[in-house]
């Protein structure tokens, strides 16, 4: 659970931006976007695949 303290001697935007940060650092937003649907072990291992072999391929340069 991403959390911050706010202090009161600053900005609310500050705080909004320290939170956005936080949450993007933590990769909550890319794991929500990952579950909306579901996805099949069968796909999930395609993709895992097919990511493996597009980082060999930009490595052998």
């Amino acid at each position: 659970m991403t959390q911050i303290i706010v202090n009161p001697d600053r900005p609310f935007e500050v705080a909004v931006k320290q939170f956005s940060r936080s949450v993007q650092n933590a990769g909550i937003l890319a794991e929500a976007r990952r579950r909306r649907h579901y996805e099949t072990p069968q796909a999930r291992r395609k993709r895992k695949a097919e990511a493996q072999r597009r980082r060999q391929k930009r490595s052998r340069y």
